[in-house]
């Protein structure tokens, strides 16, 4: 079956797996929908609840998209029901009185019982022992629960600070950051081809002067990536592997933000055809946690520009394709965007090109040419199994043209 066969409830898959994942949660959807009146609230009710405690399990997208379904529909039945004006009974039902309370009836008084008595004092001394014996072992269970439960409070309270700990820092961090564009603290510094060279053994430019003194402070600072009217706006490292930035910051401290950094195989200079950068998906919304907003037409469209500077050039970017991807299996026959990183030749370069577009979640309108230079971001996207959500953009020279 063709690539483009492989199409469950609109959604598009690469590989067969997939696929066969996918036409198992619509058969299992389609049961559902065939056993339950969805219009019908307590069945709707009772499918949503199940859906929560994880008596159905999906495999696939597919399966996600019919537990947001059933959710907006309870969202929606609730709103309703807070909203319904209440009713008052049909005109013309009589209405019923409460009979009064005879008080011949309330000042008679049951005789009272003997309460029993259960003092230790009635039973032997063989179980008077073993009564004490029983409340100490509930003292001790009950001592041993408060206690139990006093670490488990203090673990999460512990959790969350430094939680918050670290998202305050790095919020801090990268605000100080920021201030340093710009900052002629190093001016005078050696220029950057005097300081080093790439690992292609190219000498390079001289480094912005915008990014001196970050430089300076890292030397893996590679550029700084920038959203309007989004919180991307972070430095860009790279270093020698793709696994030292996913939980240290510029600073090269822990923080399980980690950093937005480049592939380790991209090259600014001279330049990859594709530069990608990768960063967590945090539901802080810290570093590319917002970035999954771009599943949405009008969003992406609003913010279709991207402003990308590597330290040697500044660079904007124009949204081209958004779509979701996952990390295959190296034996996986498959468009593998994160191989993507030159191309050699026109064909080549058409191909991604197709590969893409046809992934694409909407057509933006903006197409690439051999020759262009594109910008890649990538991201996790739990709704598969190494699920990953993808922006790529091309190099435009005048952004307010395209804007307009």
């Amino acid at each position: 079956m063709a690539a483009e066969e492989l199409v469950v409830a609109g959604r598009r898959f690469r590989i067969r797996k997939d696929y066969e994942a996918a036409l198992r949660d619509q058969k299992k959807i389609d049961r559902i929908r065939s056993e339950l009146n969805l219009d019908d609230p307590q069945q709707l009710y009772n499918l949503y609840g199940k859906l929560k405690s994880g008596a159905f399990r999906f495999e696939t997208v597919v399966g996600t998209d019919f537990d947001d379904e059933i959710y907006e529909k309870v969202e929606k039945l609730k709103k309703e029901e807070r909203t319904a004006p209440k009713t008052d009974p049909p005109s013309g039902t009589p209405k019923v009185r409460k009979a009064k309370p005879d008080p011949k009836q309330q000042n008679k008084r049951k005789p009272p019982g003997k309460k029993p008595d259960h003092s230790q004092e009635n039973y032997d001394e063989e179980m008077q022992k073993q009564i004490l014996h029983e409340l100490h072992k509930r003292e001790v269970r009950r001592k041993l629960i408060i206690g139990l439960s006093s670490l488990v409070a203090v673990f999460c309270f512990g959790y969350f600070g430094i939680y918050y700990y670290f998202n305050a820092r790095t919020s801090m961090d990268y605000e100080t950051l920021a201030s340093l564009k710009g900052s002629d603290v190093l001016a005078n510094a050696p220029k950057a081809n005097e300081i080093s060279l790439h690992k292609t053994g190219f000498q390079l430019p001289d480094v912005l002067d915008e990014y001196k003194t970050l430089y300076e402070k890292n030397k893996k600072l590679i550029g700084w990536l920038k959203i309007d009217d989004t919180n991307i706006d972070y430095p860009v490292m790279q270093t020698s592997n793709n696994e030292y930035y996913l939980d240290h910051n510029y600073n090269q401290e822990y923080d399980k933000n980690g950093s937005i950094f480049m592939d380790c195989d991209c090259r600014v200079y001279p330049r990859s055809t594709n530069l990608i950068l990768y960063g967590h998906h945090m539901k802080s919304g810290n570093m590319f946690g917002q970035l999954q907003k771009y599943a949405k037409e009008s969003y992406g469209k609003k913010h279709s520009v991207i402003q990308f500077d590597t330290i040697y050039e500044k660079g904007t970017y124009q949204v081209m394709y958004v779509f979701r991807s996952q990390v295959y299996n190296d034996t996986d026959v498959v468009f593998k965007y994160y191989q993507f990183l030159d191309a050699n030749s026109e064909d080549e370069f058409n191909y991604y090109m197709k590969e893409m577009a046809a992934l694409s979640l909407y057509d933006t309108g903006v197409t690439a040419a051999y020759g262009d230079d594109l910008l890649t971001l990538s991201t996790c996207d739990h709704s598969q199994t190494d699920g990953r959500f993808v922006v790529v953009a091309k190099r435009i020279e005048n952004p307010k043209g395209v804007l307009e």
